[in-house]
């Protein structure tokens, strides 16, 4: 039975860990709400009159808006391909016997493992001489490039844990290879598919660098965006909280909508 000095314990770090995480983002909306001056005080004002301008600027005046929707066409394309290429692959690593299957699981594996930095000058000099900077298609490829491996990695897991009786099963009723993915093994590994779909998506709408590098207006992310916003002496805090708080709502939207799958993926691993 648990002593009321410890139950208590435990409350007050349960408490410290919940101010450390949520902090950040109630300094980030509370700020995105205060006027230029009221977020230069010091010490800082907790009571202040709640502005929206710092949205209607960014939004309308400083372009955040289209660069918002960038970022949401190369999230979504990025996904979509990323399943739709990745998926099969994983069932084809889970399933079948081919020459050369040990290197080519190692390559995706290692893969997700190198560096960004080291292929940024590469990446750049490639779609420059291309004639592809600034353009949607050249960072749904390059984030393509990271991402796949991530689902294949989880998928192929997935396609792993269901027993190959069902397969067998499915054969003896004249079901294709084809089908037997589609409609016996796939149900079964939406939840890896799920968490797949997610790490894809945050990745791709939160990367920095290669958005930073290779666009410059038509194409501009919202983090390179809202990095713009840090040039030179008079940084303008509210517009740049107000852009970091459009940025993160949403990632907050698509992981609520994909909790449930993505408590059963990342569960389903600890049970087998």
């Amino acid at each position: 039975m648990t002593s009321p000095r410890s139950f208590w314990s435990q409350i007050a770090l349960l408490a410290l860990i919940i101010l450390v995480c949520v902090f950040p983002f109630y300094w980030m909306v509370t700020t995105s709400l205060k006027t230029q001056i009221v977020a230069l005080e010091a010490p800082p004002v907790w009571l202040f009159e709640p502005t929206l301008d710092n949205y209607r600027e960014a939004l309308f005046e400083d372009g955040v808006l289209r660069t918002l929707i960038n970022s949401i066409i190369i999230a979504i394309c990025t996904t979509a391909l990323a399943l739709l290429l990745g998926v099969p692959a994983a069932f084809a690593l889970a399933r079948f016997e081919f020459r050369g299957k040990k290197d080519l699981w190692f390559w995706f594996i290692t893969n997700r493992m190198v560096s960004p930095i080291v292929l940024a000058l590469p990446f750049f000099l490639i779609a420059r001489n291309l004639g592809l900077l600034d353009k949607h298609i050249t960072l749904i490829l390059i984030y393509l490039t990271f991402n796949l491996p991530i689902v294949i990695w989880i998928v192929t897991d997935q396609f792993r844990g269901i027993p190959y009786d069902l397969d067998e099963a499915a054969r003896l009723e004249g079901a294709s290879q084809f089908t037997i993915m589609r409609k016996i093994c796939l149900p079964l590994a939406m939840p890896g598919v799920a968490v797949s779909a997610i790490f894809s998506f945050i990745f791709s709408w939160n990367e920095l660098m290669f958005g930073l590098i290779l666009t410059r207006n038509e194409a501009k992310t919202a983090p390179a965006m809202a990095v713009s916003f840090m040039e030179g002496y008079n940084l303008p805090y509210g517009k740049i909280m107000a852009t970091s708080t459009l940025i993160v709502i949403p990632v907050l939207i698509f992981a609520l909508i994909a909790s449930k799958q993505l408590v059963r993926g990342l569960t389903m691993g600890a049970v087998k």
